[in-house]
């Protein structure tokens, strides 16, 4: 009676350990393809038996004895997907640009080759369909069996990888890591092999910004053809090609350091100067007016041409002041951005505003005065006779910057307001370190006075080279508001000082504007 009863327990024990045992090898598969190939595991056989048919391509960084995960199988499966009018519209348009490029010499049979950020392989399926079988694709999500897991600014694969890498839909244009992006396509390029990208601005300056991106190739080829879809009806494909790794070619623009401040001045370049608003040649004899009503006339470069090529957009209030002088009345609200991301500074070395700026989290506050050296400074507040509502409305005057050793040996009617010391800093040395020539950089200046000693010292040292667009407000001994048939005595620099100084800016290939 015992044994008859022992037996049941003992068999269901051994059939519940094999149950246990099948479901950790389905549970141990699964997380296997999941966390390590980046499949999701949606299909129809769960991923069980889909191991992949060849292993031709390593995942950066993987090593030497780590197993290739990201190759895929050649075979298509019959989904929906594969014969709806979208795909073959797609995958038409692809396989004659892909045999276009054949054609060329670009691509060919046998090269290895990676579609970067093509969500459903389009591209990649375009690709073996003409006979070019070693051939992957990465997106965020991955799409068996055209498509890996992986983002354009983090490619998982190891330098120098592929003959050809394809970028189509306008993806580096509107990734938020252009110049990341532009790298990896770089890195994972073999050295002369080829990169195609498909891009939707078709303007010189956004081409010249292209190709400032990828500054380790070369421009082979540049053709605008039309799209497949009303996303992206105008297309613009440039065939760029890696430099050997002997050549060492890098393309760089002259950025000042060596030919005494003149920064080099490319054809768009000038179009945009001779597009701007004309500077006001003759000395306005009402400058609050005058000055106030140019702004309405101020042709932007945002507005003229595409800026979204730029590996990054910075906007450097130079006299920034309170966060609702300029930076949130005019910048945040006006300013044309293209819908991209700036980073702001503000430069304010009066004390009375920094607190405002500790709440506002996406502004970086240089609590300091620029200046042509790191020294200690005096600043002075007084009211610009000038400038007495604005400045009453404000509730406080305006700040003037001196060396401390001048400032002590003026008159006491020199220095007739609040006086403080304060730390200035070498503004010249700081926007070299702070952004590249590859930047987009916005800059409004509006020092008091100190422009007669900032502009020079930008200039000598090849920085003024790295703006992109300058909102001077430039001072002199102009008419005042408040006494008809006087001049301020605040200044002494002359309307034709302060013209020199923006018609030479223009002349260095610096869009700047009269501000006011």
């Amino acid at each position: 009676m015992e044994t008859s009863m022992v037996k049941p327990s003992f068999l269901r024990n051994i059939m519940v350990r094999v149950l246990l045992f099948g479901v950790l090898i389905i549970v141990v598969r699964f997380a296997y393809v999941v966390t390590i190939t980046g499949e999701s595991c949606n299909r129809g056989d769960f991923c069980f038996f889909s191991l992949p048919d060849n292993l031709n391509f390593v995942i950066s960084g993987a090593g030497s004895g780590a197993s290739a995960i990201d190759a895929i199988r050649s075979t298509s499966p019959g989904d929906d997907l594969y014969t709806s009018r979208d795909w073959i519209k797609a995958v038409q348009f692809y396989s004659s640009i892909f045999q276009d490029l054949i054609a060329d010499g670009y691509l060919s049979p046998e090269s290895k080759t990676l579609c970067v950020e093509t969500a459903i392989g389009q591209e990649v399926h375009s690709l073996r369909e003409i006979g070019v079988k070693n051939s992957v694709g990465i997106s965020k999500k991955a799409f068996r069996p055209l498509v890996v897991r992986g983002e354009g600014h983090a490619i998982p694969f190891e330098d120098n990888a592929f003959d050809f890498v394809f970028s189509g839909g306008g993806r580096l244009g509107k990734s938020l890591k252009q110049l990341e992006f532009a790298d990896e396509i770089t890195r994972t390029l073999k050295p002369q092999g080829f990169a195609v990208v498909h891009v939707g601005a078709t303007d010189t300056y956004s081409f010249n910004s292209f190709l400032d991106l990828f500054n380790s190739c070369r421009l082979v080829k540049m053709r605008d053809i039309d799209g497949f879809d009303s996303s992206m009806p105008h297309i613009r494909e440039f065939v760029i090609q890696k430099y050997s790794e002997i050549d060492g070619h890098h393309h760089r623009k002259n950025s000042g350091d060596d030919s005494g401040g003149k920064c080099w001045i490319p054809g768009y370049k000038r179009d945009l100067i001779r597009d701007a608003e004309p500077l006001i040649q003759e000395e306005p004899l009402k400058p609050w007016i005058t000055l106030k009503r140019n702004i309405k006339n101020i042709k932007y470069v945002p507005s003229m041409v595409d800026i979204r090529f730029k590996s990054r957009y910075v906007y450097v209030d130079v006299g920034a002041r309170s966060y609702g002088s300029s930076i949130g009345s005019w910048f945040k609200k006006e300013y044309p951005k293209q819908n991209k991301t700036f980073d702001v500074f503000a430069i304010e070395a009066d004390k009375a505003f920094h607190e405002e700026y500790k709440i506002k989290k996406k502004v970086n506050l240089l609590p300091y005065a620029a200046w042509v050296r790191n020294e200690t400074l005096s600043f002075e507040i007084n009211h610009d006779p000038g400038k007495e509502a604005e400045a009453k409305a404000k509730g406080r005057g305006m700040g003037r910057i001196q060396p401390v050793k001048k400032s002590s040996s003026s008159s006491s009617s020199d220095l007739a307001g609040e006086v403080n010391l304060i730390q200035g800093f070498d503004f010249a040395d700081w926007l070299k370190k702070s952004v590249r020539e590859r930047d987009f950089v916005v800059m409004k200046m509006d020092v008091e006075g100190t422009e007669f000693d900032l502009i020079p010292r930008l200039i000598k040292t090849g920085a003024i080279c790295l703006i992109d667009e300058l909102f001077l407000e430039c001072h002199y001994n102009r008419w005042q508001r408040c006494c008809p048939g006087q001049r301020s005595q605040k200044y002494n620099k002359t309307y034709n000082q302060c013209l020199e100084l923006f018609t030479s800016l223009r002349q260095r290939g610096v869009l700047v504007h009269q501000w006011w």
